[in-house]
């Protein structure tokens, strides 16, 4: 099994390493030159369609349901865990965060792409059904000689979602937060299956399925219905945190900017090793940043094809808010956090080793609220780690769905079957070594990439002609209405 678990290892290795990171990050860089920066230019724009139901729109959820269902699988343990991985002293350093705004800046335009394709070519059925994705806009978009590349796409989707991104990873993440908040001596345990298991992950897990349950079965419109109460309310909770930890600590905030820029274009040597601090934090960061925001994996395109839209464009600029809000916004305040309170290059008194992944967050809430006792910085990090990593199961459950629905061609029993796999999955997700199973939905994710790279490049004349036509139409408008008005 250990030697299985390395193989799988240089896979994923192999499959995320610098060639598809280059790969997705220069297909946002072609995409924002064809778009002309529609990204920065008409961001005002879809943060205001963000909130602004279109009238007579065809659809199942709201635009910004569409938006909550895409970022509950976004906004997630990545954001808290994966900043603090990118910019620790053994990674990519305080520099990372600037190579993954970047990331950011050219994955908005990739996200509005998605976004765009994603309603261009859906489909609807007598019942208001409605069936998007790559696997749609491969097919009908690049034409049905490409359907076996988008049957690829929907096989490696269905696969991330049960097999480890939407399931184990994340049921495990939460009853490990809980356990290490609650029981972290592992003091009151049970033993299931001749395993021993602190009572923390059993009823944690437990409670997180049978939730999980209720949701999930309700489909779509439950799940954007939790989403959109659930993925608000926690990030505004965890930004308000962040932004008053910024604030108690301002005067160490000019000199953590200062060092992120500092860092990012550094070139001195890594611990002694050969490889010059800004090509890892260019590494680090712009893989990170990727990570977060699932620019150009796929996956929000799925939920963005049942927002109740009938303009590809404003669906669009609605889509890549996600990204702005999931790493401009999001990852900057756990980045800043942990910059500003020194915890990227934090030691463990008791390892003498340094702190890695949750423990660094930990580590600089704990120091930001210094005045407050340990265990309050603690809590509301872990609440926030449970109730981000709870919404990324509800909305990768629907994206898995989505892909077998589109695999088995709509038979819903087959669907179904998959639901009640998923929720399965979930309830057995602690008493897992996640490892192995994390390794292979990572290459899944990776390999599900490629196929809509590939859309996104053959179809990217038909979005800047449909973009330029749309913002044309807005413009002129917009200039009747103030002319009207004046």
């Amino acid at each position: 099994m250990e030697k299985f678990t390395k193989i799988l290892e240089q896979i994923d290795a192999y499959v995320w390493g610098i060639p598809l990171i280059v790969l997705i990050l220069s297909v946002g860089i072609y995409l924002t030159i064809r778009l002309k920066l529609l990204q920065v230019f008409h961001l005002p724009k879809a943060l205001k369609f963000m909130f602004q139901n279109e009238g007579n729109g065809k659809g199942e959820i709201s635009s910004f349901a569409a938006l909550c269902t895409a970022l509950s699988a976004t906004i997630g343990t990545g954001n808290i865990v994966g900043v603090a991985t990118a910019v620790g002293i053994l990674s990519g350093g305080p520099g990372a965060l600037l190579w993954m705004w970047v990331a950011a800046l050219f994955g908005m335009a990739t996200k509005y792409s998605e976004g765009f394709l994603a309603i261009k070519y859906r489909k609807i059925d007598a019942d208001g059904h409605v069936c998007g994705g790559p696997f749609y806009y491969i097919e009908y978009g690049m034409g049905r000689k490409w359907k076996w590349m988008a049957k690829v796409f929907a096989f490696f989707g269905a696969c991330v979602g049960i097999f480890g991104i939407g399931t184990f990873s994340q049921i495990n993440g939460i009853s490990s937060a809980v356990q290490t908040f609650f029981d972290p001596k592992r003091e009151h345990t049970v033993s299931i299956f001749g395993n021993e298991y602190t009572w923390a992950v059993v009823i944690s897990g437990l409670v997180v399925t049978v939730f999980a349950a209720l949701v999930i079965i309700g489909g779509i419109k439950r799940i954007s219905g939790v989403s959109q109460i659930v993925v608000p309310f926690m990030a505004v909770i965890y930004i308000l945190a962040c932004i008053t930890l910024i604030v108690i600590n301002i005067g160490k905030l000019p000199h953590a900017i200062v060092l992120v820029f500092e860092e990012a274009f550094s070139l001195k040597a890594v611990a002694g090793g050969s490889m010059p601090t800004i090509f890892l934090a260019i590494q680090k960061g712009v893989a990170r940043g990727i990570f977060s925001n699932e620019a150009g994996l796929g996956s929000a395109p799925i939920a963005a094809a049942a927002a109740q839209t009938k303009e590809p464009v404003r669906q669009g600029l609605v889509s890549m808010c996600g990204t702005f809000i999931d790493t401009i916004i999001v990852c900057t305040m756990t980045g800043l956090s942990i910059v500003m309170m020194g915890s990227y290059q934090a030691v463990n008194p008791v390892t003498g080793k340094p702190f890695e992944g949750v423990e660094v967050t930990t580590h600089a809430f704990q120091q930001g609220f210094s005045f407050l006792p340990e265990k309050i910085p603690a809590f509301i990090l872990m609440i926030c780690l449970v109730f981000f990593a709870f919404t990324t199961i509800l909305g990768w459950n629907y994206y898995g769905e989505r892909c077998m629905e589109y695999l088995v061609g709509g038979r819903m029993k087959a669907v179904m079957t998959y639901r009640y796999l998923y929720i399965l999955a979930v309830f057995i997700g602690p008493y897992m070594t996640v490892s192995a199973v994390w390794t292979i939905a990572d290459i899944f994710n990776g390999l599900m990439a490629l196929p809509n790279l590939v859309a996104l490049l053959a179809l990217s004349g038909v979005i800047s002609k449909d973009t330029r036509r749309y913002v044309a139409k807005y413009s002129r408008a917009k200039k009747i209405n103030r002319l009207a008005r004046a």
